[in-house]
């Protein structure tokens, strides 16, 4: 079994921990210095607020040197909604004024069409992982729970629903450890089930309900601001304080809001 380890293990673990630029000083400031490895990150919030953007920027950015906010690695993308874009790579990479081709290279993305697949998929890169130690630094969901929600759209079904998504979650964050990898999960809020349609409840719950703030060790709430100022907020992370951040995004993906 897993068992016990000294606390110097653990420390010496948490020392191989990468962060990973989201292309924003103001955000990179706000998490601790960027993504985790080790660690899963969820961003939630509504449509256009840039999950799925945030989610290319790290694609490019995972892949640069640590002076330049990487960590020399590869990234896994599992799109289930069909919103992977080559072309914003290509743009993404332009703005680091990196190789696109070398950059899509290092890319590998498959499309899940349900929750069992998604499934099977993480099982594929976990394999995939293992396979190619340390190549890897980043994977992601976009989104993590929209199949789920197809696949267990009734009523009774939530129980199952929660308990499939929880063994998901804690498959990822064995990954997450063993393979010291981030993995960043885009989720699309909307109303809370439990107060009829409601879009006034703030913050907004996010569609996993509650297994997924369990899992997540850092959950990033983000909403639009005032023009193409976008914010974001930090909840219960283990090592930040709560507060929040502006960022902006362009054909460069995301990016410091400059007023």
């Amino acid at each position: 079994g897993p068992g016990f380890v000294t606390a110097k293990q653990v420390a010496i673990q948490r020392e191989k921990v990468v962060k990973i630029s989201t292309g924003s000083k103001q955000l990179d400031a706000l998490l601790g210095g960027g993504i985790q490895t080790m660690s899963l990150t969820e961003a939630f919030g509504e449509y256009r607020t840039g999950k799925t953007q945030l989610a290319h920027t790290l694609c490019v950015q995972v892949q640069l040197s640590s002076e330049e906010g990487g960590a020399n690695g590869k990234a896994a993308y599992i799109d289930t909604e069909g919103t992977f874009r080559p072309d914003r790579i290509v743009s993404i990479a332009d703005r680091f004024g990196v190789d696109p081709e070398i950059i899509l290279d290092n890319i590998v993305v498959a499309r899940a069409w349900n929750s069992d697949q998604q499934m099977e998929l993480v099982s594929e890169l976990a394999a995939h992982f293992a396979e190619q130690k340390g190549v890897y630094r980043l994977m992601v969901i976009d989104s993590i729970i929209s199949l789920f929600r197809c696949d267990y759209s009734g009523r009774g079904e939530l129980a199952d629903r929660q308990q499939k998504l929880n063994q998901m979650l804690n498959r990822l964050t064995k990954i997450s450890e063993e393979y010291n990898i981030a993995v960043f999960m885009t989720n699309q809020v909307s109303a809370d089930p439990g107060g009829g349609m409601t879009f006034v409840a703030d913050p907004k719950k996010p569609v996993g309900g509650h297994v997924l703030a369990h899992a997540s060790s850092t959950r990033l709430y983000l909403r639009k601001g005032r023009g193409e100022e976008r914010v974001a907020k930090l909840f219960d992370s283990p090592d930040m304080p709560e507060s929040e951040a502006s960022y902006a995004i362009n054909s460069g993906g995301i990016v410091d809001v400059t007023f």
